[in-house]
């Protein structure tokens, strides 16, 4: 959540932020300002309540030792406990409705990030060239099908529309795809973590998604007791929670974490016609790259994740670009985020695969995520995340970009290894 000592001094600046995002918050932003001061107006007159409290305390055993009387003061005493108790509550009352306009609030964009929605995004650079073909081009869903590689038809009567089954060299290519994107990480110095797929209310919390975002999860409650969990949209949303209330030594930031899990995602709508095939899911495969990091240092590590994730793409060969959101077009709890999106050849579009964002401080804020800096004062660490691949669009960027003109499909290089064949084939 947002600093709210930031939002006192500068409340026009956090307004005019917002508003980046093609949001209009100033009533919310008004609101927290009033039952802020409020809140701090209840809090100083109780703290003055308290100090008359200690003074009399300290006058009831001398007036005693001098055989004075004592029942006004101890009068005074009852009288003060108990508009005390009131005083508290009240501030209690105020500092919960304080927390939920705050949770309301979006982190806020940074200054370099410009104004608007999706049509405002920004191409920062491309990689290769669109492949050209010099025979008919099927697209992803006919070569998966025609290869047997992925079964739609079987996927959605098990599961429903928006669901697949891998098959023989799919499972293989999957499989490789994850193997390669691990293997990349752990050589980079990541700690390979595998979480709980089921996660408590307070991890979608942390990472921003609830109390805002609760209806787009998969909910899961359990019959014989009142235990209710969700199933993790992707990784970050457990890796944000590791050191969850806890003081991480300076020493040991950067923390540096991949997870490999499926991502539940409920998808709202119908699927349009660029969504076909594994380009819209249910259910994919991520590996997701998160840090931890002392807050002048997460610029430096935002770099580093933007150009792992590239690097990936590339080895495979497949030809990107690398987007800059603008502010409406990057998530609830991200202060920046580029994208990095593969050209689907059928579709003529590019399609994200991995969104590399810093949170800045506000999903530690949430989590009580901190550390002690040089200055010896504790301050909020900043968490990012990056996809490290999702799979389930560069598949078909492969197997499209990667095509035959006898319907085989050509390996990437650096898969080969991991598949131990170059040409996927009938």
């Amino acid at each position: 959540m947002i600093d709210i000592k930031y939002i006192r001094e500068k409340p026009e600046e956090v307004k005019e932020k917002i508003k980046k995002r093609e949001m209009d918050l100033d009533s919310v932003v008004d609101e927290i300002l009033s039952v802020d001061a409020q809140k701090r107006e209840q809090m100083g007159k109780v703290e003055a309540m308290k100090a008359e409290q200690n003074t009399a305390s300290k006058q009831i055993p001398q007036i005693k030792k001098s055989g004075g009387d004592v029942s006004e003061i101890m009068a005074k005493m009852k009288e003060l406990v108990s508009l005390i108790k009131q005083g508290d509550a009240v501030i209690g009352e105020l500092e919960e409705k304080q927390k939920t306009l705050l949770l309301s609030l979006p982190n806020l964009p940074d200054d370099d990030v410009c104004a608007g929605g999706k049509d405002k995004n920004e191409p920062v650079r491309y990689f290769g060239e669109k492949p050209i073909f010099d025979f008919p081009m099927k697209n992803h869903v006919e070569l998966c099908e025609d290869l047997g590689i992925i079964d739609y038809k079987r996927g959605a009567k098990i599961a429903g529309a928006g669901s697949w089954l891998y098959r023989g060299w799919g499972s293989r290519l999957e499989w490789a795809l994850l193997n390669f994107f691990i293997n990349e990480h752990i050589k980079d110095g990541f700690e390979f973590i595998l979480p709980p797929h089921m996660l408590g209310y307070q991890c979608g919390y942390v990472a921003g998604q609830f109390p805002k975002f609760t209806e787009e999860v998969y909910w899961i409650e359990n019959p014989t007791s009142d235990d209710k969990k969700f199933m993790l949209p992707t990784a970050e949303t457990a890796l944000v929670n590791i050191h969850r209330d806890e003081i991480i030594p300076t020493e040991e930031l950067p923390k540096k974490y991949i997870a490999y899990t499926p991502c539940y995602r409920r998808e709202a709508g119908s699927y349009r016609s660029e969504e076909r095939g594994m380009v819209r899911g249910h259910q994919f495969n991520k590996v997701e790259m998160v840090q931890y990091t002392e807050d002048d240092k997460s610029d430096v590590a935002f770099e580093e994740l933007v150009d792992k994730a590239e690097s990936l793409v590339r080895q495979l060969g497949l030809h990107y670009r690398l987007s800059k959101l603008a502010a409406g077009d990057c998530s609830f709890s991200m202060a920046r985020t580029y994208d990095i999106e593969v050209w689907i050849p059928s579709m003529e579009i590019y399609k994200e695969v991995s969104s590399a964002s810093n949170a800045r401080s506000y999903q530690a804020r949430r989590g009580n995520i901190r550390y002690r800096g040089a200055d010896k004062k504790l301050h909020f660490a900043h968490t990012l995340n990056a996809s490290g691949l999702a799979t389930s669009r560069v598949i078909p960027a492969i197997v499209e970009q990667y095509q035959n003109a006898d319907g085989t499909v050509t390996v990437p290089e650096v898969l080969r290894p991991y598949m131990g064949i170059d040409i996927i084939k009938k």
